[in-house]
């Protein structure tokens, strides 16, 4: 037998961790690879699966999705499958479930009738790099964070090996050491409380570090989306930090596309347009703060009141916390819808995002900064106002300050306590002062690197060849 270079058709796995802001991104990535005319075998959770949105009928015959049913534990829910499905706190046993699923992916990709050439996958599956490698499947680490936050999470060998600095929560705050130019790139005391709490009531689960630490070290090579154009410094910085054998390449923004909502809400969508088509343009502000993080009763109240003394339009979606029995209308403070009624809207449960972001009516986004939802703001020229939560955002919430994208509400750093007052006065900033007018300007310079279809297209294209010519030489008889 001689090893061939193969120049044909590639088969691709695709395996994201369970959280909305990495299935979608995996999605979009999966379809570019299709395009190209590869094949994709995409393998998450049956609930999962079904949240996707469809498949294009053009790419249909090219894009596998392989359902691995989720093995149960006790206190963790029968349906939870994503993070959406459990209360932050159990998020840590969400991974220890998944981690389970290394062996019937391990039996997939042993088994499958197209061998794979590629496995691309997130950072929580840090198991999968030496199984891939027994196949000698070529692997590739791909991250749906920013280049800075990768940056800050620093080489992964201390990671690996236990010499991280950051033991304790103060350490978080801090500037990582190989960070060489002025930079506030770190956590907030309260940013970083909730995750090491939630880290020590699981300690016998792999901690998310040293996940971070397998999943670069045990690649081929690391894909961020984002670009060189947006983050010049820290893709540098990456490159330094994990050397010259380890390539580290943009694969762009996957900016949002309008026709990808799920079809099953259009129903939902119908009427949240007739509201939207009654405001003046670039009036409402967007409230969402994502699916993972739960708002406390007090941040709530000072949210809703915030809203209500900035005079500006909004349209805000919260959803009920999981595992809880009382709903978060019940929450809001007494009075508040009606007094609110026509200005603003309080949305219960899912709604598209990308639709809303989309209307001309639209012109702020408060946001969680999670990367998936800064990046379609973003993709749509809209302000942010900057109200990080957990996990990443904190971090994305700096970035996003310092290349003057938004505002960030301001808290206090300890417990991340905030008033009505200072919402307000950034609604008001972001929406309507003259002082704001800069913020405005610059969101839509943004949009014009964000939502340029023909840059991202050139840097997926430069993405899908290099998965092209460095492949794994296919045996021959």
């Amino acid at each position: 037998m001689e090893k061939e270079k193969k120049n044909g058709v590639l088969h691709v796995v695709m395996f994201p961790w369970l959280a909305m802001g990495h299935l979608i991104p995996f999605f979009h990535l999966s379809k570019l690879i299709a395009q190209k005319g590869h094949s994709v075998s995409f393998i998450s959770t049956p609930r999962n699966i079904l949240r996707l949105p469809k498949i294009p009928p053009h790419l249909s015959s090219l894009i596998n999705l392989v359902s691995l049913p989720l093995p149960r534990l006790d206190n963790l829910p029968n349906d939870a499958e994503s993070s959406t499905d459990v209360p932050y706190n159990k998020q840590q046993l969400l991974k220890r479930a998944f981690d389970l699923l290394e062996l019937p992916l391990t039996d997939f990709l042993g088994s499958s009738e197209s061998k794979p050439d590629w496995v691309i996958y997130d950072y929580a599956s840090h198991w999968l790099p030496p199984v891939a490698a027994r196949f000698d499947i070529s692997r590739a680490f791909f991250s749906c964070f920013s280049a800075a936050c990768l940056a800050y999470i620093g080489p992964p060998a201390p990671l690996i090996n236990g010499q991280d600095f950051r033991t304790n929560s103060e350490d978080f705050t801090l500037v990582p050491e190989w960070v060489p130019f002025e930079s506030d790139m770190a956590y907030r005391l309260h940013e970083i409380a909730k995750y090491l709490q939630r880290s020590s009531e699981n300690e016998s689960v792999t901690p998310d570090m040293v996940r971070f630490g397998f999943a670069i070290n045990e690649s081929e090579v690391v894909f961020i989306r984002s670009s060189d154009e947006f983050e010049p410094e820290w893709f540098n910085l990456l490159r330094e930090l994990y050397g010259k054998g380890k390539p580290v390449v943009p694969i762009g923004f996957l900016p949002p596309q309008i026709n990808e909502q799920v079809d099953e809400f259009d129903t939902n969508w119908v009427g949240i347009n007739e509201w939207l088509d009654k405001q003046r343009v670039n009036s409402v502000i967007y409230i969402a703060v994502g699916t993972e993080a739960t708002l406390s009763q007090e941040e709530l109240t000072e949210l809703a009141l915030g809203l209500e003394l900035s005079g500006a339009p909004f349209f805000w979606v919260l959803r009920n916390p999981p595992e809880s029995t009382q709903s978060v209308f019940e929450m809001l403070p007494h009075g508040f819808v009606e007094r609110v009624e026509g200005r603003g809207v309080v949305h219960l449960g899912w709604a598209p995002q990308v639709r809303i972001l989309s209307h001309d009516s639209v012109g702020g986004f408060l946001t969680h900064c999670g990367w998936n939802s800064m990046i379609e703001g973003l993709g749509f020229g809209r302000v942010l106002i900057l109200f990080p939560m957990v996990n990443d955002q904190g971090l994305n919430a700096r970035l996003g300050n310092n290349k003057g994208l938004g505002v960030e509400i301001p808290r206090i750093a300890q417990d991340g306590s905030f008033t009505r007052d200072s919402v307000a006065k950034l609604v008001r900033l972001a929406m309507v002062e003259d002082s704001g007018e800069s913020l405005r300007i610059r969101a839509k310079e943004m949009k014009g690197l964000f939502e340029d279809r023909n840059r991202n297209n050139q840097i997926a294209d430069e993405f899908i060849c290099f998965l092209e010519e460095n492949s794994p030489p296919r045996l021959t008889i």
